[in-house]
């Protein structure tokens, strides 16, 4: 949840010091992180199967590490955000952005859907497929895959990652040692 707009950190001890604090819709709670997915029917000729969504709201899909954590068991996944707050700014690209790379880095496609910003369907390369520009009211339709199984990022998420920053610290640390020593 995004503070102060979603909730309010400290919120026993700040509500009803100062009007802002009061504002109705920062009183959310975070949900059970161990939610099932939502489950959709597809009917393909004559059988009937579920595809496994896993559902992102606003920015949650800004955050690599909770959008692995169900990906890993959805076909698709699907977010939706209200961008007006952005306003007349390059937060709708952003976001946009930010919802293609967990595209590729999960290898599913991904639905995003907005009041005001880009709406748009990528594929599992983080291309968009298709897509509503910034303040346009419409809509469209479009075909998605499911997808299963796990990418290389996936599986290791930032450890790679982690392991390199370290790695070039320490190198840069042994450097500089040996230049002032």
């Amino acid at each position: 949840l995004v503070p102060f707009g979603e909730y309010i950190p400290l919120e026993s001890a700040i509500r009803g010091l100062i009007p802002f604090f009061d504002l109705p819709m920062s009183s959310f709670r975070a949900g059970d992180p161990e939610q099932d997915l939502l489950k959709v029917a597809v009917h393909s000729g004559e059988q009937n199967d579920l595809a496994l969504i896993a559902p992102y709201i606003c920015y949650e899909i800004a955050y690599p590490d909770l959008v692995l954590q169900t990906a890993r068991h959805a076909d698709l996944l699907v977010t939706i955000s209200n961008d007006a707050w952005f306003g007349d700014s390059l937060g709708p690209k952003q976001h946009m952005a930010l919802a293609q790379m967990r595209a590729l880095e999960t290898g599913r496609w991904v639905l995003r859907s907005t009041n005001t910003g880009i709406s748009a369907l990528v594929n599992h390369h983080g291309d968009i497929v298709q897509r509503i520009p910034v303040g346009e009211r419409t809509g469209f339709s479009a075909v998605a895959e499911r997808r299963t199984g796990e990418t290389l990022y996936m599986k290791t998420g930032l450890t790679p990652l982690l392991i390199l920053a370290f790695g070039l610290m320490g190198l840069a640390t042994l450097i500089r040692g040996k230049r002032h020593g």
